[in-house]
């Protein structure tokens, strides 16, 4: 069964190769003065991209999810991870402001206005990616710090 898999694998990843070969070497074959033809050239090799990364995409996130639901121990895990970057999420939220968005001569940004809903998200975004890094530091700390105790 597994050789099977294998073999099916490898003639899928020969057919995506040849696809992708194929829709590369028709951009350089298309003329650069004829605009519209190469648009539709290029189109078709990010529409096959886009394609793959959301078969990836997807494969992923369902394969993840079967290793999960036979597993209820890392489920139990993932949930507990889950649950505290929610927390975490909520505290930056409440550390965020939404006060407007100025640009160098003093004037509000369009879309900037205080009290915006998004002014809000990029801030908690900001606060976020601070409070991650600072659990991050302080794990890598704690783990420098073990090594050395260690040896």
């Amino acid at each position: 069964m597994k050789n099977n898999l294998s073999k099916i694998l490898s003639i899928f990843i020969a057919v995506v190769a040849l696809i992708g070969a194929f829709l590369f070497v028709r951009i350089f074959m298309t003329d650069s003065n004829d605009v519209e033809a190469l648009s539709s050239s290029v189109g078709s090799i990010v529409s096959f991209s886009t394609i793959l990364l959301y078969f990836a995409v997807g494969a992923t996130i369902v394969l993840s999810l079967i290793g999960l639901f036979r597993n209820p121990d890392n489920l139990k895990k993932t949930l507990l991870g889950i649950a505290v970057l929610a927390v975490v999420l909520v505290f930056a939220y409440f550390l965020a402001d939404s006060n407007a968005v100025l640009d160098t001569q003093g004037k509000v940004l369009e879309g900037g206005e205080a009290g915006s809903a998004t002014n809000q998200w990029v801030g908690t975004g900001i606060w976020y990616s601070i409070a991650l890094g600072f659990v991050a530091s302080m794990f890598f700390v704690y783990d420098l710090v073990k090594g050395l105790i260690k040896s």
